[in-house]
């Protein structure tokens, strides 16, 4: 019992440690970005008057390992066998944090949840989402090559007959990638915003609204991407002169899916960082369509990593690299972020947790029971070690995400339009104590740990809409063996939510046209407690329109699943589905022809 309270006792130290740590960063960071004078809409710079050595100094790392992720089977992913990770040993005592670092960061690690200050306009736009109706509204995804790079519409024609078929079956609008990689493709700072200027216009003359995703990621390599959309040009030029820009995992294979999170505030593409550049083109997207914003445009997502969510690209499935349901793999090996990680193991105390990452945490399509780090007993996911490291993976995470927000809450704060952000629904080996997949993820959730509350607190310090999917998913559909739990997963992040004093918005993770997934997003979508209506989401968004949404059979079901959405009720409305199906039938009928 006296070994159970010492070891509890480190455990507290060294996350009490990393927490100040990384609040210092971050304040720190967030100074820095505030010092510096962003470039114009236009493109112009202004010199950043602080020097780079001041913000980071990464160490002197081995020669770069240039490799692209790699195909399955390869040896080097499936043949490792590294040392075991240094979470065995007792830990010694520590130098106590001076005080005077404790004193300038105690109101940024200061437990949030009795009163978080948001920003007014973008706190009323969430609230008048959630209370101005009995229902929940529905968005539909637009398809991701929606625009052509270079400007201009793709299937123009079967785009308009779309959008009135999906506003005469009372959808509330519609759902775009912003593509970085389309609109600053060429150089930094020129905009080619030709192609959403039509859409926004042609989605007001339907009356549908607008969430506009600032997807800053690559399309193409994760589930349900049917195109391909890299970087912007001169992003991936300057990946190729410094390739730990992008993300790494320990075997040194690179992800271009979106630029690390480890070089957020560094000048490293053409004289900007990379949060600059993603302010740059915010403020560039509300300069262009301002007369938009709060009318046609009611919501912004903030992409924020791989698939526009906030995590790592720990499970790319570009040339088979991982596959449902492996556990993934970490990404902190990037020169950027072991700087990070170094600089935070000797603020612990412990410098030689500084080097790398675990070092016994299996490879992508490993199982936690497989590998020695995620192991139900005695793993070293639960011990000091294993705490410190997720403690500052999952951190550098929630600061990207405070990075960002801050700014994108600055820039739109005036304009009556919701803030949101998307996080994954991971929800395979949820049932383990480890849960291992969410950890390489950057949610550091356990069966002791909560994981999403952290993620709700720093959203609503911005006044962000949680946003969450696999909302359609039912345990019984998953394979038992993978211990996969979505419903207790989503009934996790809508308490977290909840406790948080945020919205709540889903989707479906995977394309799903069958009433079984229908009656599932309605129980979730609409859950409230009695007279509680804190647990109702503000908004669902579908994935995705297509030719498989408007076929004949599928478009019925659909346009049940949203009028009873929009009543807020379960019961089968079928004159009004009748009156919509029979309404729609040209434009439907007109969307698949233009469509092929």
């Amino acid at each position: 019992m006296a070994n159970k309270h010492t070891y509890q006792n480190q455990k507290q130290s060294f996350r009490e440690k990393i927490e100040i740590f990384m609040a210092f960063n971050i304040a720190h960071q967030l100074g820095s970005l505030a010092a510096a004078p962003i470039s114009d809409a236009a493109g112009g710079q202004t010199a950043d008057p602080t020097p780079a050595s001041t913000l980071w100094k990464p160490p002197m790392v081995q020669a770069n390992l240039r490799c692209r992720i790699s195909s399955a089977g390869n040896p080097d992913l499936d043949g490792v066998s590294p040392p075991l990770s240094p979470c065995r040993s007792p830990a010694s005592a520590l130098t106590p944090i001076r005080q005077d670092l404790n004193v300038a960061c105690q109101a940024l690690v200061a437990d949030p949840s009795p009163a978080v200050e948001t920003d007014d306009v973008v706190h009323d736009a969430v609230s008048s989402r959630r209370h101005s109706r009995k229902g929940v509204p529905v968005y539909v995804m637009l398809p991701l090559d929606t625009v052509k790079p270079g400007g201009g519409l793709n299937r123009r024609k079967a785009m308009n007959a779309s959008l009135m078929a999906l506003k005469n079956a009372g959808v509330e609008g519609v759902m775009v990638d912003v593509w970085w990689g389309i609109v600053e493709r060429d150089r930094p700072g020129e905009y080619d915003w030709g192609g959403y200027s039509d859409l926004m216009l042609m989605a007001r003359s339907h009356g549908l609204k607008v969430q506009a995703v600032m997807s800053f990621h690559q399309c193409g390599g994760n589930v349900g991407d049917s195109c391909t959309i890299p970087l912007p040009k001169w992003v991936l030029e300057e990946m190729e002169k410094d390739p730990d820009l992008a993300y790494t995992d320990q075997w040194g294979h690179r992800n271009y899916e979106y630029v690390s999170l480890g070089c957020d505030t560094l000048p490293v593409l053409k004289d900007r960082s990379p949060v600059q550049c993603y302010s740059d083109f915010m403020r560039a997207f509300k300069d262009q369509f301002k007369d938009f914003l709060g009318s046609t445009i009611v919501e912004i997502q903030v992409g924020m990593g791989p698939a526009g969510e906030l995590r790592y690209p720990s499970y790319p499935e570009l040339n088979g690299t991982w596959k449902f349901p492996g556990i993934g793999a970490f990404q902190c090996y990037d020169k950027y972020m072991l700087s990070s990680l170094k600089a935070a193991a000797e603020a612990a105390g412990k410098p030689e947790w500084g080097h790398s990452g675990p070092t016994d945490a299996g490879s992508y399509n490993n199982w936690p029971e497989d590998v020695p780090f995620f192991r139900r007993e005695g793993g070293g996911w639960n011990c000091p070690y294993g705490d410190f490291f997720l403690t500052w993976y999952s951190q550098m995470l929630l600061n990207h995400g405070e990075l960002i927000l801050s700014a994108a809450s600055t820039i739109f704060s005036s304009t009556n339009t919701a803030i949101s952000v998307k996080i994954a629904g991971i929800h395979w080996h949820y049932g383990t104590r480890s849960h291992a997949p969410e950890l390489t993820a950057g949610y550091y959730n356990t069966r002791f740990n909560n994981g999403y509350l952290p993620i709700a607190r720093m959203l609503a310090r911005h006044g962000a809409i949680f946003n969450f999917t696999c909302v359609e998913m039912k345990d019984w559909e998953q394979p038992a063996e993978a211990m996969c739990r979505p419903e207790a997963l989503v009934r996790q992040v809508a308490e977290a939510a909840r406790e948080a004093g945020i919205g709540l918005a889903g989707e479906n993770a995977l394309p799903r046209y069958d009433e079984a997934a229908h009656e599932q997003i309605l129980k979730t979508a609409l859950r409230n407690d009695g007279d509680d209506e804190g647990l109702k989401m503000v908004g669902f968004t579908y994935l995705r329109m297509g030719m498989d949404l408007f076929h004949p059979e599928n478009w019925r079901k659909f346009a049940a699943f949203v009028q009873r959405m929009a009543d807020g009720c379960p019961q089968e409305t079928w004159k009004k589905v009748d009156r919509a199906v029979h309404e729609t039938r040209p434009w439907v009928q007109e969307a698949l022809m233009m469509s092929k």
